[in-house]
């Protein structure tokens, strides 16, 4: 393997790469967040154990860790999850405060799911806008 092809002279920087990620994107706050999972959207909660231990679950959310996110939702993978039936399945993406959650979701949409979103504030928008919290036991998906 070659040596690694050089950076740009001025490299773009996570909070350029963020704004990108969210162009033309209708990202949802809580309440739009609880409606989608009303009409069985599939809520997915990327935040570590540690976190929602601490902070409590979205019931009804997905737990799928980040590192996996793409395997498990894409309908052609061997690794999918039962509820990644086809490419129109609409995903929102939470995480504590909604930034990793728009990289998530851009990823996804990038893979084909196009109507991939995210929560804006993440779950602790949620948590602050007064939507339950749950305890657990959470639903993770390995």
């Amino acid at each position: 393997m070659g040596p690694a092809a050089p950076l740009s002279p001025d490299p773009p920087g996570v909070d350029a790469v963020l704004a990108r990620a969210r162009e033309g994107v209708v990202r949802l706050d809580p309440a739009g967040t609880a409606a989608a999972l009303a009409r069985g959207a599939l809520v997915v909660d990327t935040r570590t154990g540690t976190q929602r231990a601490e902070q409590g679950e979205v019931p009804g959310a997905l737990v799928i860790d980040r590192t996996v996110l793409e395997w498990r939702l894409d309908p052609t993978s061997g690794s999918r999850i039962p509820e990644a039936t086809g490419w129109d399945v609409e995903v929102v993406v939470v995480c504590h405060e909604g930034y990793s959650s728009s990289l998530a979701a851009a990823s996804l949409r990038a893979v084909g799911l196009h109507r991939a979103t995210d929560l804006v504030g993440g779950f602790a928008a949620w948590r602050d806008a007064g939507f339950p919290v749950g305890t657990g036991p959470a639903d993770v998906r390995r």
